[in-house]
Order: C-alpha cells, then sequence, then structure tokens
C-alpha cells in the first residue's frame, strides 16, 4: 500500500437507481472481470490507504451494505437530490474529519490510484486550489460539461454543455465528475449550492463556480484516457467496459511472458496471476483466484476458476478446475476432466473423462479415464485419498470416504468402496454369466415377431 502524503477520506457515490441496467441486482455491484464495479474501485481507493471511506446508497442500500462489509459506511440519500445532495449526506460520517475528501462515483471504477494521488496532491500545490476537478478529452466531447482553464491547468468557469457559447463549446476538456476539496471546504461550498436549474436538482461541479467567484483558485488534472473515467450505466456499456478491461489485461499478460495463442479468445479475471513462459491456447476462461507458474501450458477451451497450478504443469484441452485445485510440478490434466477442491501431487495425472472431487491424489498416480470420486451422498461430502504410484482401472467408481494405498491397483470397471492397501490389487466386478447360443436365439426370436407384426 502506498498512502498519500495527507490523511483523506473517499466518499462514492452510488445512490443511482440504474435502471437503465433492468436488473434486481444493483448497478455498482454488477462485475467486471469478475468483481464488482464498487469493488474495482474500492481497491483503488484502498491503495492510498483512505482514513474513511462513505458510500452514499439509495435503491439497493442492503445490497451495497452486504457487499463493503466494514470496509466503508452506508449514508443514505433519500429522495434523490442530485450530486451535490448526495456528497451532503456523507457530512455526518465524516464528522470531525479534518483532512482531504475525494468524491468518486461507483459506476466509474477504473480510476486508477496514481489519479486518486494526483488530486489529491494538487490541493496541496502553492496556490492552494480549494477544488480539484478531474478533466478528460474524450475523441468527440459530445454533450459533456466543459472545463474552462488556463495553460497552468487554473480553472476559469465550469460550463454545462447546453449553457456553453460556440468558443466554449469547442474546449476540449470535459468534466468527469470526479473533484477532491478540503474537508473544511467542500461541505461550507455545497451548503451554498442552489438547485435554480430545469433538474430541481444540487449538482456538485456547482462548488467550483461558487469558489471561483469567491476568488479562490480551482484546478483541473487530466486523466491519462476518456476509459478511465467512463460511466457505466448499460448492459452495452458493461459489456464494451469489460473488453476494453480484457484487452488491457491481455496485452499486459504478453508483456510479462506469457503466450496468447489467439488473445482475443482469452479472458482473464482481476486477480489472475500468471508466471513467465505459461502458454495458453484458444477459447481459455479464467475466473477469480486463478494462480498460474512458469512453464504451464493450458490447452483449448479449458475453464479454470479458484486453482493453483505450479511448474510444467498441462491443463486441458476441454479442462475444468473448480475451486479449491491444485495442481503440483508435472501433474497433468486432460480433457473433458473436471476437478474440484481436490490436490494433484507432483506427477499425478488424470487423462481424460474423468471427475475428482474433494480429493488427494499422490505423487506419480494415474487415474484411468472415467474414473469418478463419489464424493455426495446428497447430504454430505467425503473425502478419497489415493497414494503416491496408484493405479486406477477405467471407468471405476471410488466411493468416499475411501482410501487407495500407495502403489495399489483398481482394476477397471471397480465400484471400490473400501480402503485398499498399499501394494494391493483391488477388482471388485460381478461374476460374467455366458450362455452359448443365447443371443442367436433372441435375434430368430425377434426378427420372426417383427416380420408377423409386419404381416398383420
Amino acid at each position: 500500500m502506498t498512502t498519500t502524503t495527507h490523511p483523506f477520506a473517499a466518499i462514492i457515490l452510488a445512490a443511482g437507481k440504474g435502471t437503465r441496467m433492468k436488473s434486481d441486482t444493483h448497478k455498482v455491484l454488477h462485475k467486471i472481470a469478475g468483481h464488482a464495479m464498487l469493488e474495482h474501485l474500492m481497491a483503488s481507493v484502498a491503495e492510498l490507504g483512505p482514513e474513511r471511506t462513505a458510500v452514499v446508497v439509495g435503491v439497493g442500500r442492503d445490497q451495497i451494505e452486504k457487499a463493503v462489509g466494514d470496509r466503508a459506511v452506508t449514508c443514505l440519500q433519500e429522495p434523490q437530490l442530485g450530486t451535490g445532495h448526495a456528497v451532503q449526506q456523507a457530512e455526518g460520517a465524516l464528522e470531525g474529519f479534518a483532512g482531504d475528501v475525494l468524491v468518486l462515483y461507483g459506476d466509474v471504477p477504473f480510476v486508477k490510484a496514481d489519479t486518486m494521488r494526483a488530486m489529491l496532491e494538487r490541493l496541496h500545490s502553492a496556490d492552494a486550489p480549494a477544488v480539484v476537478v478531474l478533466g478528460f478529452e474524450p475523441e468527440d466531447p459530445l454533450a459533456y460539461g466543459r472545463v474552462i482553464a488556463d495553460d497552468a491547468g487554473s480553472i476559469l468557469k465550469m460550463v454545462e454543455f447546453k449553457d456553453a457559447d460556440e468558443g466554449e463549446r469547442a474546449c476540449r476538456l470535459c468534466n468527469s465528475g470526479l473533484l477532491a476539496a478540503r474537508a473544511s471546504d467542500i461541505f461550507a461550498l455545497l451548503a451554498r449550492v442552489g438547485n435554480d436549474n430545469a433538474q430541481g436538482e444540487y449538482y456538485l461541479p456547482d462548488i467550483v463556480n461558487i469558489a471561483i467567484a469567491d476568488g479562490r483558485s480551482c484546478a483541473v488534472i487530466v486523466a491519462d484516457s476518456a476509459d478511465e473515467v467512463a460511466g457505466i450505466n448499460s448492459r452495452a456499456e458493461l459489456a464494451a467496459a469489460e473488453g476494453r478491461w480484457q484487452a488491457a489485461r491481455r496485452v499486459q499478460a504478453m508483456d510479462e511472458g506469457a503466450t496468447l495463442i489467439a488473445p482475443e479468445t482469452v479472458f482473464f479475471a482481476y486477480d489472475t496471476v500468471l508466471g513467465r513462459d505459461v502458454t495458453i491456447e484458444p477459447n481459455v476462461f479464467f475466473g477469480p483466484g486463478v494462480r498460474v507458474a512458469d512453464n504451464v501450458l493450458i490447452r483449448a477451451n479449458s475453464h479454470i476458476e479458484g486453482a493453483s497450478l505450479a511448474t510444467g504443469v498441462k491443463v486441458g484441452p476441454f479442462a475444468r478446475l473448480r475451486p479449491g485445485t491444485v495442481l503440483e510440478e508435472g501433474s497433468f490434466i486432460g480433457n473433458f476432466v473436471e476437478v474440484k477442491n481436490a490436490v494433484m501431487h507432483a506427477g499425478a495425472k488424470a487423462s481424460h473423462l474423468t471427475y475428482l472431487g474433494d480429493a488427494t491424489i499422490g505423487a506419480g498416480a494415474n487415474i484411468g479415464a472415467g474414473t469418478i470420486t463419489c464424493n455426495y451422498d446428497g447430504y454430505f461430502k467425503y473425502k478419497t485419498v489415493i497414494g503416491p504410484g496408484a493405479f486406477i482401472g477405467s471407468n471405476s467408481s471410488l466411493i468416499a470416504p475411501v482410501t487407495i494405498g500407495a502403489d495399489a491397483i483398481v482394476a477397471a470397471g471397480s465400484a471400490v468402496s473400501r480402503d485398499v492397501a498399499p501394494g494391493e490389487l483391488r477388482m471388485v466386478r460381478a461374476e460374467q454369466l455366458v450362455k452359448d447360443g443365447w443371443a442367436d436365439r433372441f435375434h430368430d426370436a425377434m426378427k420372426k415377431k417383427k416380420a408377423s407384426e409386419k404381416k398383420g
């Protein structure tokens, strides 16, 4: 964690109804790369070590309170009378706090910690601005509000597009809505904001013009890109944000030494960790909680979540690794193998058509095709332990709880419900019944019956 020079508090606005999402899930809890928008933002805030964090909520308050837990206090905005009114709802949560205040939006999730730090540091420059605004320069300024500033970044005027003249509309510097101010200033300025506008609402940016009218300076810093301050209000915008995030993460993975055969088909989670010389074939999906060491091969069409893959592991194609999977050095999971809450020790392999759940597989053990660990009785889960060097024949059912000893062999087609001692052969099959000529007589009888039915 790299804290800021001066103490600060974060106010995150998340009271909007998010009607364009058409969802029972609060807008800011919709996920990008397996992480809620709000979580992305809070992770960046946490890098700077805030003294307090307040989330302003409205509809869906219970969902947000559950999501943030004890990491933030929530402040209810009801009714919702604009962004300025929303920030005012956090005044009680910041009572007694005398540091800086950073105002963010829960549906603008990708503001970088470095950008936040720059906003806060700008507050303490020699000109001591009352407010620092985060601006951005989109390819098409559209109808964004404009920030009219001089070459030094001192704001001359904040103007909404509809109120701007032709010269002001030619300005490409737009207002993101994010800002920083001292706690001693922000609430005093907000108390002077009026609602004499078409919407009858109290707008947060108005504090800039009020401060300027008082003869105080205000400043703007510019985001690295418009994507950093892009708001997400609909499913289409959510998908577009996912696409941008994934594209950047793929480039990062390759820059750090991974080979992606078809980058556009690989999807990462927010916390995926890759080592060097990892090769990822097409159509691989990473859910949260995956750590991949060096020299790992992940073949096409595999789904991996909550798993740890050690050096030299090979996975897939068409493999599914679920949470709790640990693959130790040189182990192998092949096609159409599903692993859940199981450890494959060094060199162990399950090449195809297998389910391994709640299990420990010893070093060098071989799991034959069609093997399943029967780990669930409808009420409880049970563990299967397979010793090092054991050989499990194809189409075997290991009925947990059960232990297969080191170097033991389970014959193909066995249903094993009792422990197998080390070095033992266990064969559990029904005795084969042989009736000479029975099949021929059966076929003859059936053919005659079918022929007679046709005649009838």
